[in-house]
């Protein structure tokens, strides 16, 4: 076979072993992917936590103090009713506010462990709202006036207010005199706790009890809605926060994907592909006779010891055919 002339082929070879590369770059896949799992578990669990406190303890218990004030308000209402009426189902229905009342604070205390002192204040103030209000029925038992005379000394009472306020009205700021008749509108309970002392003086520190007591009840049950809604809120702003939280690591991380996609795609041809083509043109080349061929090997790795492997094969062929070459000659 002739040897054919032209400008030799060259064969680069360089590089570490692939096995080694493809180690490397499984390190690198899961120091990437390893942390992505442990933060996306970590949010999961984070946000699962907050949800988990929204719905079942900090919403629910501002929905139960709100119980509290509406219970303590209805109360409240069947406790003047009582007194203007003497009907023994308002008196019924404001011992199962209390009743209810006392109920929801049980419910708050087991989902709310840390409002115990709040709870125990309302529980205590509650408390004393019953039995001062059963000691104004045992008393108001002994001796009372028909509820028809009654009720027309308290509608007197509230009449004759009303009539002073308009009196002086021209003297009065408008905004000032709408003020003062929503203030006296709603000033009935006053007018029953008169004529109640007007009846029995000692009804003056009973009367202040219960609206005290009651006053404290809805004071406290208020702070502790407001307490509750501000963890929701806290809440929410942590979800959101964890949310961005997340964005940014997403972010970081496809950012740092797109890196080393990108850093791959010129590595890779240039260390293992390139090779792996020089060397089946130069096996191409050999084969159709051409044995100018230049190898730079350096390093070691599959790649190299297969371009080793090649040029041993070139050079063994060559010196075959240079033997056949000179035994052929006379």
């Amino acid at each position: 076979m002739a040897w054919k002339a032209g400008r030799p082929s060259r064969v680069f070879a360089r590089g570490t072993s692939l096995r080694r590369r493809v180690a490397y770059s499984l390190a690198i896949v899961r120091l990437i992917l390893v942390p992505v799992i442990f933060l996306a578990v970590y949010y999961l669990f984070a946000m699962g936590w907050i949800v988990d406190r929204i719905v079942s303890t900090d919403a629910p218990v501002a929905t139960l103090a709100e119980q509290v004030r509406i219970e303590m308000l209805d109360a409240r209402r069947t406790e003047r009713n009582y007194f203007l009426l003497y009907d023994q189902d308002d008196l019924k229905a404001n011992r199962d506010s209390l009743k209810n009342l006392t109920q929801i604070l049980a419910t708050i205390r087991e989902l709310q462990p840390q409002e115990k002192p709040t709870v125990d204040q309302i529980q205590t103030q509650a408390e004393f709202y019953r039995r001062r209000m059963q000691e104004a029925v045992e008393r108001h038992g002994e001796a009372r006036e028909p509820p028809v005379d009654y009720l027309r000394n308290v509608i007197r009472a509230y009449t004759k207010d009303l009539d002073n306020l308009l009196k002086h009205a021209s003297r009065e700021r408008p905004a000032r005199l709408v003020e003062e008749l929503h203030t006296r509108l709603g000033s009935l309970d006053a007018q029953v706790s008169a004529t109640l002392v007007a009846q029995d003086p000692a009804f003056r520190q009973i009367t202040e009890d219960l609206r005290t007591s009651s006053d404290s009840v809805e004071q406290l049950a208020t702070q502790l809605e407001n307490r509750s809604w501000d963890r929701v809120n806290r809440d929410h702003a942590r979800a959101r926060g964890l949310i961005r939280r997340a964005e940014w690591v997403l972010s970081i991380v496809s950012g740092l994907a797109i890196l080393l996609s990108i850093w791959v795609s010129f590595v890779l041809p240039r260390q293992v592909v390139k090779p792996l083509v020089d060397l089946k043109s130069a096996v191409d080349q050999a084969a159709g006779g051409d044995y100018a061929i230049e190898f730079d090997v350096e390093g070691q790795g599959e790649v190299v010891q297969l371009a080793n492997s090649v040029r041993n094969l070139i050079a063994h062929v060559r010196e075959k055919e240079h033997d056949i070459h000179h035994s052929a000659k006379p």
